[in-house]
């Protein structure tokens, strides 16, 4: 049911303070993003939450597991995955209507629990999320879907120690899940440590590369690094996989910008601006590159 969604958004306000002093070494600039670059990234990243999956979300597909159900009443796994289905469509009362079912059915279903816990976060209820999480792993301690859930919960509340145990108790069950490794590299990048962020984001890439959000993830802590060649290929390659995310093309205007290239940092900002108008790192952007080309 969850899907990578998620924002590393970009502080830049120190970064161009560097920038228009005009800071003779590469190395103030580096430590300023260590220290700045990634703020939100942290806060904001929700790659736990539900996406649309129109295949599976469909009203054809729905229809037919609601043939299923009327066939079998009493199978709580037809009421699961019609509530998967609800929750790819964005249907969340419907979905959380097929996972009370289910769990009427089986109490001891702890994939329903599971499933329900993340329709119950995408409705903001994260108090009944925890307790869903909480009651899933209470059933089977080995659930690694119900550690990576229950870590994004501590990490969006700020608990990142409680987060990073529960990544790499995941981890520790060899899930094949990327969430797992993505979300443990972003706790990683919090603390600086950028090394083995940008080995949990590569893994989190083999598992799954055809998503964006590890690409942006590690160019960050690569451009903590001050490796703006490595980080400048991985933007692009989260563009390439998905151009309508307005993190990636303030993340690559990141690197124009850096490299002194204002003119096609200004062109990346405001097409990031375009895509979200609400994106302050984009608007930053923009009011500080705009008219400033060589």
């Amino acid at each position: 049911m969850a899907a990578y969604t998620g924002h590393s958004t970009v502080t830049l306000k120190r970064l161009a303070d560097a920038v228009n002093l005009r800071r003779p070494v590469a190395v103030a600039l580096v430590t300023i993003a260590a220290a700045g670059l990634l703020t939100a990234c942290q806060s904001n990243s929700t790659t736990d939450v539900m996406r649309v999956e129109r295949a599976q979300g469909s009203s054809e597909n729905i229809s037919s597991l609601s043939s299923v159900i009327a066939a079998n009443p009493q199978d709580p796994e037809g009421y699961n995955v019609r509530g998967s289905a609800y929750g790819r469509a964005g249907q969340f009362r419907d979905a959380l209507d097929d996972f009370n079912k289910a769990i009427q059915l089986n109490p001891r279903f702890y994939q329903a629990y599971a499933n329900r816990a993340l329709v119950q976060r995408n409705m903001g209820n994260q108090a009944e999320a925890a307790a869903d999480y909480n009651m899933a792993l209470q059933i089977n301690q080995n659930y690694d879907v119900a550690y990576i859930g229950r870590g994004n919960l501590y990490r969006q509340a700020g608990r990142m120690d409680d987060a990073f145990n529960d990544f790499n108790k995941a981890i520790q069950l060899d899930t094949t899940d990327p969430r797992a490794y993505h979300n443990r590299g972003l706790i990683y990048q919090k603390r600086g440590q950028q090394g083995p962020a940008i080995e949990d984001f590569s893994k989190a890439i083999s598992l799954s590369p055809s998503s964006p959000e590890p690409y942006n993830g590690r160019g960050l802590s690569y451009a903590a690094q001050g490796d703006d060649d490595n980080a400048f290929a991985d933007f692009n390659t989260a563009i390439s996989l998905d151009g309508k995310i307005a993190e990636s093309w303030a993340n690559q205007a990141l690197i124009y910008e850096r490299k002194g290239d204002m003119a096609k940092a200004a062109k990346s900002y405001s097409h990031a601006l375009q895509l979200d108008p609400k994106y302050q790192p984009a608007k930053d952007g923009v009011a500080r590159t705009r008219g400033k080309s060589a």
